[in-house]
């Protein structure tokens, strides 16, 4: 018995020779969803800069790469902070990379980046100012604020609605940082 011949233009789906450009595009752009393990890497990518070489570890000290263009974040105002220059007795090996001219003769510099040095313990009391103890503060200005507007409410016979992100702001108590 002859079956019905479907005809190869009525498909559904289309042949390989049938797919066009969007199509294709949208079949490599539907899935968005990256898991955590994506965006770590994505992260870490972002943060790795070929431009410039790993500084080697220096005992005793946090090294990092400082711009000399940032009049804001200037080097005079850094050295004030506690970094030291780096200099090419500090990291044998990089004398490619070594200032040979202008203001920083004989520092380990490339293009407007200077690299330089802070005192582990000074590092250390920085990070836990910048990361933990600047955050409590605010954290705490918040809930003063947020106490003042409940009192000036209950004062006029309203109150204050909140959200329980703010209801529970004064009751989280976080350990010290990490960076003591």
């Amino acid at each position: 018995m002859n079956e019905p011949r479907m005809d190869d233009r009525l498909k559904k789906e289309l042949g390989d020779s049938r797919r066009t450009r969007g199509h294709t595009d949208r079949l490599a752009t539907e899935n968005r969803a990256y898991t955590e393990d994506e965006r770590l890497e994505m992260f870490r990518m972002q943060l790795y800069n070929d431009r410039l070489p790993n500084l080697p570890d220096i005992p005793g000290y946090h090294v990092c790469w400082l711009t000399t263009a940032n009049t804001g974040d200037t080097i005079q105002s850094r050295s004030r902070m506690g970094y030291e220059l780096i200099r090419a007795e500090d990291v044998p090996g990089m004398d490619l990379i070594i200032q040979k001219t202008g203001d920083y003769v004989g520092c380990v510099m490339v293009n407007e980046m200077i690299a330089a040095k802070l005192p582990t313990s000074l590092y250390l009391r920085y990070m836990q100012e910048a990361h933990h103890d600047a955050p409590l503060r605010e954290e705490e200005k918040l809930e003063d604020t947020a106490q003042l507007m409940r009192d000036q409410a209950e004062r006029s016979g309203g109150r204050l609605i909140e959200s329980d992100a703010m209801q529970e702001i004064g009751n989280y108590a976080p350990a010290r940082g990490i960076f003591d």
